[in-house]
C-alpha cells in the first residue's frame, strides 16, 4: 500500500482552509490576504504588564496562558493591530500576503503606520483619478 504523503498534506490544508474561513465567517470578518504569519518573540514580550496585543485583537486570536501571549492562528487575521498596540519594537512580527500577490511584513508601529499610510495613499489617488477622469 503507498502513501502520498504530499496529498494528505494538501488535503489538511485545505481542511484547515474552510475551517478557517468557516469562523471569520461567524464572527463577521472579512478577510483580505489570501495566506500570513505572525511571530511573537516571547523572550522580549512585556504580556504580563501591557496585554494591549490582546485587548487590541478584533479576533480574539491572542490570549493570555501559562504566563506568555499564546495565538489561535485560525482566528488571526494579520490586521496590524497587536503590532501597532506593542509597546515593544520587534516583539511581534506579521508576514502577510495580500489576494493580489504583494507580500508584507512589520514588526514595529512605525512600520505598521507607514505601510497603512502608503494603502490609503493609493487608495485616494485611485478615487481622484476615477472623479476627474476626463
Amino acid at each position: 500500500m503507498t502513501i502520498d504523503i504530499f496529498h494528505m498534506l494538501s488535503e489538511e490544508s485545505k481542511k484547515r482552509k474552510a475551517r478557517r474561513k468557516e469562523l471569520l465567517k461567524t464572527i463577521g470578518v472579512k478577510e483580505y490576504f489570501s495566506e500570513g504569519r505572525i511571530e511573537i518573540d516571547n523572550k522580549i514580550c512585556q504580556g504580563i504588564e501591557c496585554k494591549l496585543c490582546i485587548k487590541a485583537c478584533p479576533t480574539n486570536a491572542l490570549y493570555w496562558s501559562y504566563g506568555r501571549v499564546n495565538l489561535v492562528e485560525d482566528l488571526c487575521i494579520y490586521c496590524a493591530a497587536c503590532v501597532l498596540s506593542c509597546i515593544v519594537d520587534n516583539c511581534i512580527k506579521v508576514m502577510r500576503k495580500r489576494i493580489d500577490g504583494r507580500v508584507e511584513s512589520f514588526s514595529k508601529p512605525s512600520e505598521a503606520v507607514k505601510l497603512l499610510q502608503t494603502i490609503s495613499s493609493g487608495k485616494r489617488v485611485t478615487l481622484v483619478s476615477r472623479v476627474f477622469r476626463r
